[in-house]
């Protein structure tokens, strides 16, 4: 683990350094944060995005989490841990590294021993595992604990591992080889299954053990649930509750980052979603979360017309507070909506292409 967090820290260090010596030097004390690819990221975004992490930072409470309506758990904390992440500010010496810690702590805290569980579903447990998984090589652990004693005080490996453990122990114990809500639901759907599938996409490409057959048995699942239109069911089968741009995308999302992409149901709903740009009636926010990851996986030309919109969109609706309302709850709507503007940084591994 030790040598896992030294050499991706020691690449970011590198790319860091490259950037500095190839970028301009600014014309005032402020420096914007640079992408990857070398795109300039609008100013609206960043304007959005720096309000956004305000009001993230303003609410966060002392243990770590956020209360500002919708549901507690690993997976509030999580999103909120992933939106700092996506900043490309430094998370061990920037603004939000003291937030970024708190997060830390909570979500791993919220992890028993015995089950590596972080509920209070495996909702949760997904968004849980997912921001673990990106924080793990890039958050130096020397001084995460410094001054706190907790039952369940261990490191992000070691906590990444054991949700890993959690996740496939569950699905092993599921007849559809996914998830639901509880660990030892026996039915499953497609919301949840994608976002810990997800999560351990995420922790596989940390360096983390995750066992190949649990990917496929899970991708099994999303090939039975997608139709040859694009549409993918719920639960119980094709039919389950119509249309749903966000259930495509999760399919499309978890096809693309598993490296499935030759699945004749990757194609299919990859078209589907770069034909029905438009968004769909309720939970708006988890949509657009992602529906951005999805697009920008599938087709690069059709995320950036989209994303245009999305700016725009946004932009009308974010509070003077810097969040941003909806069915979630102000703090997991504001994650989401933050994270979707993340793609104009790019800097979350899971944001790759």
């Amino acid at each position: 683990m030790k040598a896992s967090f030294e050499f991706r820290t020691g690449w970011l260090l590198l790319v860091a350094a490259l950037v500095f010596l190839i970028s301009p030097v600014p014309s005032s004390s402020g420096q914007g944060l640079v992408v990857p690819q070398g795109d300039v990221v609008a100013r609206d975004v960043r304007e959005m995005y720096d309000k956004g992490l305000g009001y993230l930072l303003k609410t966060q409470s002392d243990s770590g989490t956020w209360n500002t309506g919708g549901e507690r758990g690993a997976g509030t904390t999580g999103l909120g841990l992933l939106a700092f992440l996506a900043s490309g500010e430094d998370p061990n010496f920037g603004p939000y590294s003291s937030a970024i810690r708190k997060a830390i702590r909570n979500i791993i805290k919220s992890q028993p021993k015995s089950t590596g569980y972080m509920g209070p579903s495996m909702y949760h447990h997904g968004f849980g595992l997912l921001a673990l998984a990106e924080a793990y090589g890039a958050v130096d652990e020397t001084d995460l604990w410094a001054g706190e004693k907790h039952a369940n005080q261990r490191s992000l490996g070691e906590a990444l591992e054991l949700g890993v453990r959690c996740a496939v122990t569950s699905q092993k114990k599921n007849p559809f080889g996914a998830w639901r809500y509880s660990p030892n639901t026996r039915d499953a759907d497609t919301s949840v299954s994608g976002a810990v599938l997800m999560g351990l996409l995420a922790a596989r490409n940390a360096g983390i053990e995750v066992p190949d057959e649990s990917i496929n048995k899970a991708i099994k699942y999303f090939t039975s649930m997608t139709g040859g239109n694009g549409i993918v069911g719920y639960s119980g089968g094709l039919d389950g509750f119509g249309e749903s741009i966000a259930r495509s995308s999760i399919a499309c999302l978890v096809y693309a980052i598993a490296k499935r992409k030759d699945l004749k149901q990757y194609k299919s709903v990859e078209k589907y979603l770069v034909n029905n740009r438009s968004e769909g009636s309720g939970w708006t926010e988890y949509a657009r979360y992602y529906q951005a990851q999805a697009l920008f996986q599938a087709d690069i030309e059709a995320w950036e017309k989209w994303n245009k919109g999305l700016i725009r969109k946004l932009k009308g609706v974010q509070g003077a507070d810097g969040s941003f309302q909806g069915d979630l709850g102000a703090a997991n709507s504001t994650s989401m909506a933050l994270l979707a503007l993340a793609l104009n940084y790019r800097f979350l591994p899971i944001y790759e292409r």
